[in-house]
């Protein structure tokens, strides 16, 4: 009886809602492709204007350069930035990175890297955008796709390097827009590509299982939450630890040894302190005005939420990074779900908010732009030379290519497209032939001498030369 009253529902500016509408009208609207080309753009325009002002937040995206660059060559995908000799497998299983090897081969550079992501982030506004399009009207379904292109987590998640689960959002959108349409085959196809991304969206796919289920899917429901266990289990068990130089799974390994849930750690001490983790929560759902809950979509974000609140590691708890762009897309299929399911609620309230938070959402999501990366953009002085850059591209210049190189964090997304890339400190017994590093705040004939000493203090029988002091240092190994 639910699933034939939700199919029924008709909302104003609408010819039918259910799954006999008519199919080619599924295809026939432009809005969601021509939002997800303005949206390219937009996440295109924050990722490189980010990445000119060479403030490099983190070795994320030297990391996935290394490993792209290496599939590009047909190498083993060895990251010696994370670790020398550690293969990318052995850290995260995302062997899908392995799809962006023939542009980077093209064009071999950090910025294929953020330009490709942009494309995957751009992609999932199609789905998202002719789901809630098809359901709810023309109005309401732009409302909420344009909601959805501008939602917070996403613009983190453009506004941070570059991340493998840049995949899964698109894959995730895309299986969840099957989902409503009782495509169930359909959704149960999608899960695979997702099981090749990240190892803990195992979980996800288990979810996907549970909420087949709901949906009396039985077969289908038992066989992915099957799927995703067994193939969690495998990659986290056997073939990550396999890859691995030190045959562990360090990723688990701080919280609970390697253990498959070793990410749950934190249980229960920390499930609802510090305040950051509810401060989460109420990011994720009051984006769509916490009407998402109302839908049992709102399970497959479960599996993520539970190993970040649950997690030891402060990163996993708050609203930066790239953490919460998985969630973006459940959620706001979740709320075009729970729009249509709570049409004919008997409680006129919950009909009037339901007809109402398509436009509260595109408006709450307008308004954060405000303090979003997208702010950015209709700032002049974004679109200006960035102080740093003249100094970064010239000292990238003073590196021979096919050299090896130390660095921090000054140019270490800037340096994998021209050299081989290890971080300070750490080059596993290999004598670099450069060091690079920011330069000190005072940086005099003292300061020089230091840095000379700690070079050669690192690499025993080294001596080096600086050969570039303009806002970086770049020093050059004589013998």
């Amino acid at each position: 009886m639910q699933t034939s009253r939700i199919r029924s529902l008709t909302f104003p500016g609408q010819r039918g809602t259910g799954a006999a509408r008519a199919p080619r009208d599924f295809v026939a609207r432009p809005t969601p492709y021509l939002l997800a080309v303005v949206f390219f753009g937009v996440y295109t325009l924050i990722s490189v204007l980010r990445f000119r002002h060479v403030e490099n937040p983190s070795w994320d995206l030297a990391i996935f350069e290394q490993a792209v660059k290496a599939y590009a060559h047909f190498d083993a995908p060895i990251v010696d930035v994370r670790q020398p000799g550690m293969n990318q497998l052995g850290d995260h299983f995302s062997p899908i990175l392995a799809t962006l090897a023939p542009f980077y081969r093209v064009f071999p550079s950090a910025v294929t890297l953020l330009v490709g992501q942009a494309v995957l982030f751009a992609l999932a506004v199609i789905p998202v955008t002719r789901v809630a399009t098809h359901f709810l009207g023309s109005g309401r379904g732009t409302a909420i796709g344009i909601a959805y292109g501008l939602s917070w987590g996403v613009q983190r998640a453009v506004d941070f390097d570059f991340h493998e689960i840049a995949f899964a959002v698109p894959i995730l959108a895309f299986l969840l827009e099957a989902l409503l349409r009782e495509r169930w085959l359909a959704a149960v196809l999608w899960c695979l590509p997702l099981l090749l991304v990240k190892e803990d969206l195992g979980l996800t796919v288990g979810a996907v299982g549970i909420y087949l289920l709901t949906r009396r899917q039985w077969r289908l429901g038992a066989a992915v939450m099957v799927i995703g266990a067994a193939v969690m289990a495998l990659t986290v068990y056997v073939l990550i630890p396999a890859l691995n130089p030190d045959g562990v799974y360090d990723q688990g390994k701080s919280a609970g040894g390697g253990s498959l849930f070793g990410i749950f750690g934190g249980f229960p001490k920390d499930l609802f302190w510090p305040w950051i983790k509810v401060k989460t929560l109420l990011w994720v759902f009051g984006a769509v005005g916490f009407l998402a809950l109302r839908s049992p979509v709102a399970i497959i974000a479960a599996p993520t939420l539970t190993w970040r609140l649950l997690s030891d590691t402060p990163n996993h708890w708050g609203q930066d990074w790239h953490y919460n762009a998985v969630l973006m897309p459940i959620v706001f299929v979740a709320l075009v779900d729970a729009i249509r399911r709570s049409a004919d609620s008997p409680r006129p309230w919950m009909r009037t908010w339901a007809r109402n938070v398509p436009g509260a959402a595109l408006g709450a999501s307008l308004a954060l732009c405000a303090v979003l990366p997208a702010a950015k953009l209709i700032e002049p002085d974004e679109y200006k030379t960035p102080p740093r850059l003249p100094a970064a591209e010239a000292a990238v210049r003073h590196v021979a290519k096919g050299a090896t190189v130390e660095t921090d964090l000054g140019l270490i997304s800037q340096l994998p497209s021209r050299a081989h890339v290890y971080w300070i400190g750490a080059t596993g017994g290999v004598i670099p032939d450069y060091v690079a590093v920011n330069r000190p705040p005072a940086f005099g004939d003292e300061e020089r001498r230091q840095l000379l000493e700690d070079a050669s203090a690192r690499h025993p029988g080294a001596t080096y030369r600086i050969v570039f002091d303009d806002t970086f240092v770049i020093l050059q190994r004589v013998t």
